[in-house]
């Protein structure tokens, strides 16, 4: 018998047929994809609700949409997480769901390994918070290992840098010493004023003039923030506005506290950054930037398998 004529047997017709049947079948009516979502209503309120403490207004609806994409990315990645088992082989849902079981008083007689087991039965892993983020911290790691962003390079650095100049100018640095009248002191600055300069004292022997001030007296290299941070924001606005010059008191200069005679003892004046004072940071940012831009790229690809419902 040649191979042809064993083709025309009812049976082999019956395989080509049912092969042709499944391969149709999976190219016409595929297996329906997993759904995450739609989002309950309560969550929703959630949602906006968080948004409004942490901004102290409702989202637009723009800023609501990506909010919304957000959340049901959550949700995709903590279901694809649950579909590996990777909350099977992760101490810290062991551990969280330990905690939960003896919350709810289910731990007397029962070993670690039994109070875990009945809480993957009772299903706590699904509901709980912390073992969602952590999942979804897991899911993510894997996805980047998967898809790793690549180190910037120095073409790109140099762009960077060059783009960001204004941004990263290094500030005024002022060194000072400073006398200091409180505000029922106020009314004696003149006359202090003064004195300090009739007597040519040094900032030293001056403080023994000053009101006590917590933060202290001397202030090396700081910023205009740094010094915003002790003396209010105030106090230096009112500093630049004297032109202050190393080697001379000026004021007195008013802060949220009082009254300042402040003594000038360096001033660096602002300057533009060189590429190597901030490489590291350039570096920090880009990789950072490359890092979520490799995560979306691969939470965008994952979507592809399930059906997004909002």
């Amino acid at each position: 018998m040649t191979f042809f004529s064993r083709l025309n047997r009812p049976w082999v017709h019956f395989i080509v047929l049912g092969v042709l049947l499944f391969y149709l079948q999976s190219v016409f009516l595929p297996e329906p994809k997993p759904v995450v979502g739609p989002l309950s209503e309560a969550r929703l309120d959630a949602l906006q609700q968080q948004w409004f403490a942490s901004v102290g207004r409702l989202p637009t609806p723009e800023q609501q949409t990506r909010m919304l994409e957000a959340e049901l990315d959550r949700d995709m990645l903590f279901q694809r997480a649950i579909d590996l088992d990777l909350h099977l082989y992760d101490t810290v849902v062991y551990q969280r769901l330990l905690l939960n079981m003896r919350f709810l008083q289910m731990s007397e007689g029962k070993t670690d390994q039994e109070l875990y087991e009945a809480a993957l039965e009772m299903r706590l892993h699904l509901s709980d918070e912390v073992i969602k983020r952590r999942m979804i911290q897991v899911m993510e790691q894997l996805l980047l290992a998967a898809n790793p962003p690549r180190p910037p390079t120095e073409a790109e650095i140099i762009a960077e840098f060059d783009q960001r100049k204004e941004e990263l100018r290094r500030p005024t640095r002022y060194s000072i010493e400073h006398i200091y009248f409180n505000r029922e002191r106020e009314a004696e600055a003149d006359a202090v004023i003064a004195q300090i300069y009739e007597q040519n004292l040094t900032p030293d022997q001056a403080r023994e003039l000053s009101s006590p001030f917590l933060p202290g007296y001397q202030f090396t290299g700081q910023t205009p923030d740094q010094l915003a941070r002790h003396f209010g924001a105030s106090f230096v606005e009112n500093l630049q506005k004297t032109d202050p010059q190393p080697g001379q008191w000026v004021g007195p200069v008013r802060s949220t506290y009082g009254l300042h005679y402040v003594w000038i003892s360096a001033l660096e004046p602002s300057r533009d950054a060189t590429i190597d004072e901030v490489r590291l940071q350039l570096q920090r940012d880009l990789e950072s930037r490359a890092k979520e831009t490799a995560l979306r790229n691969s939470i965008n690809a994952t979507r592809q398998n399930y059906e997004i419902r909002q």
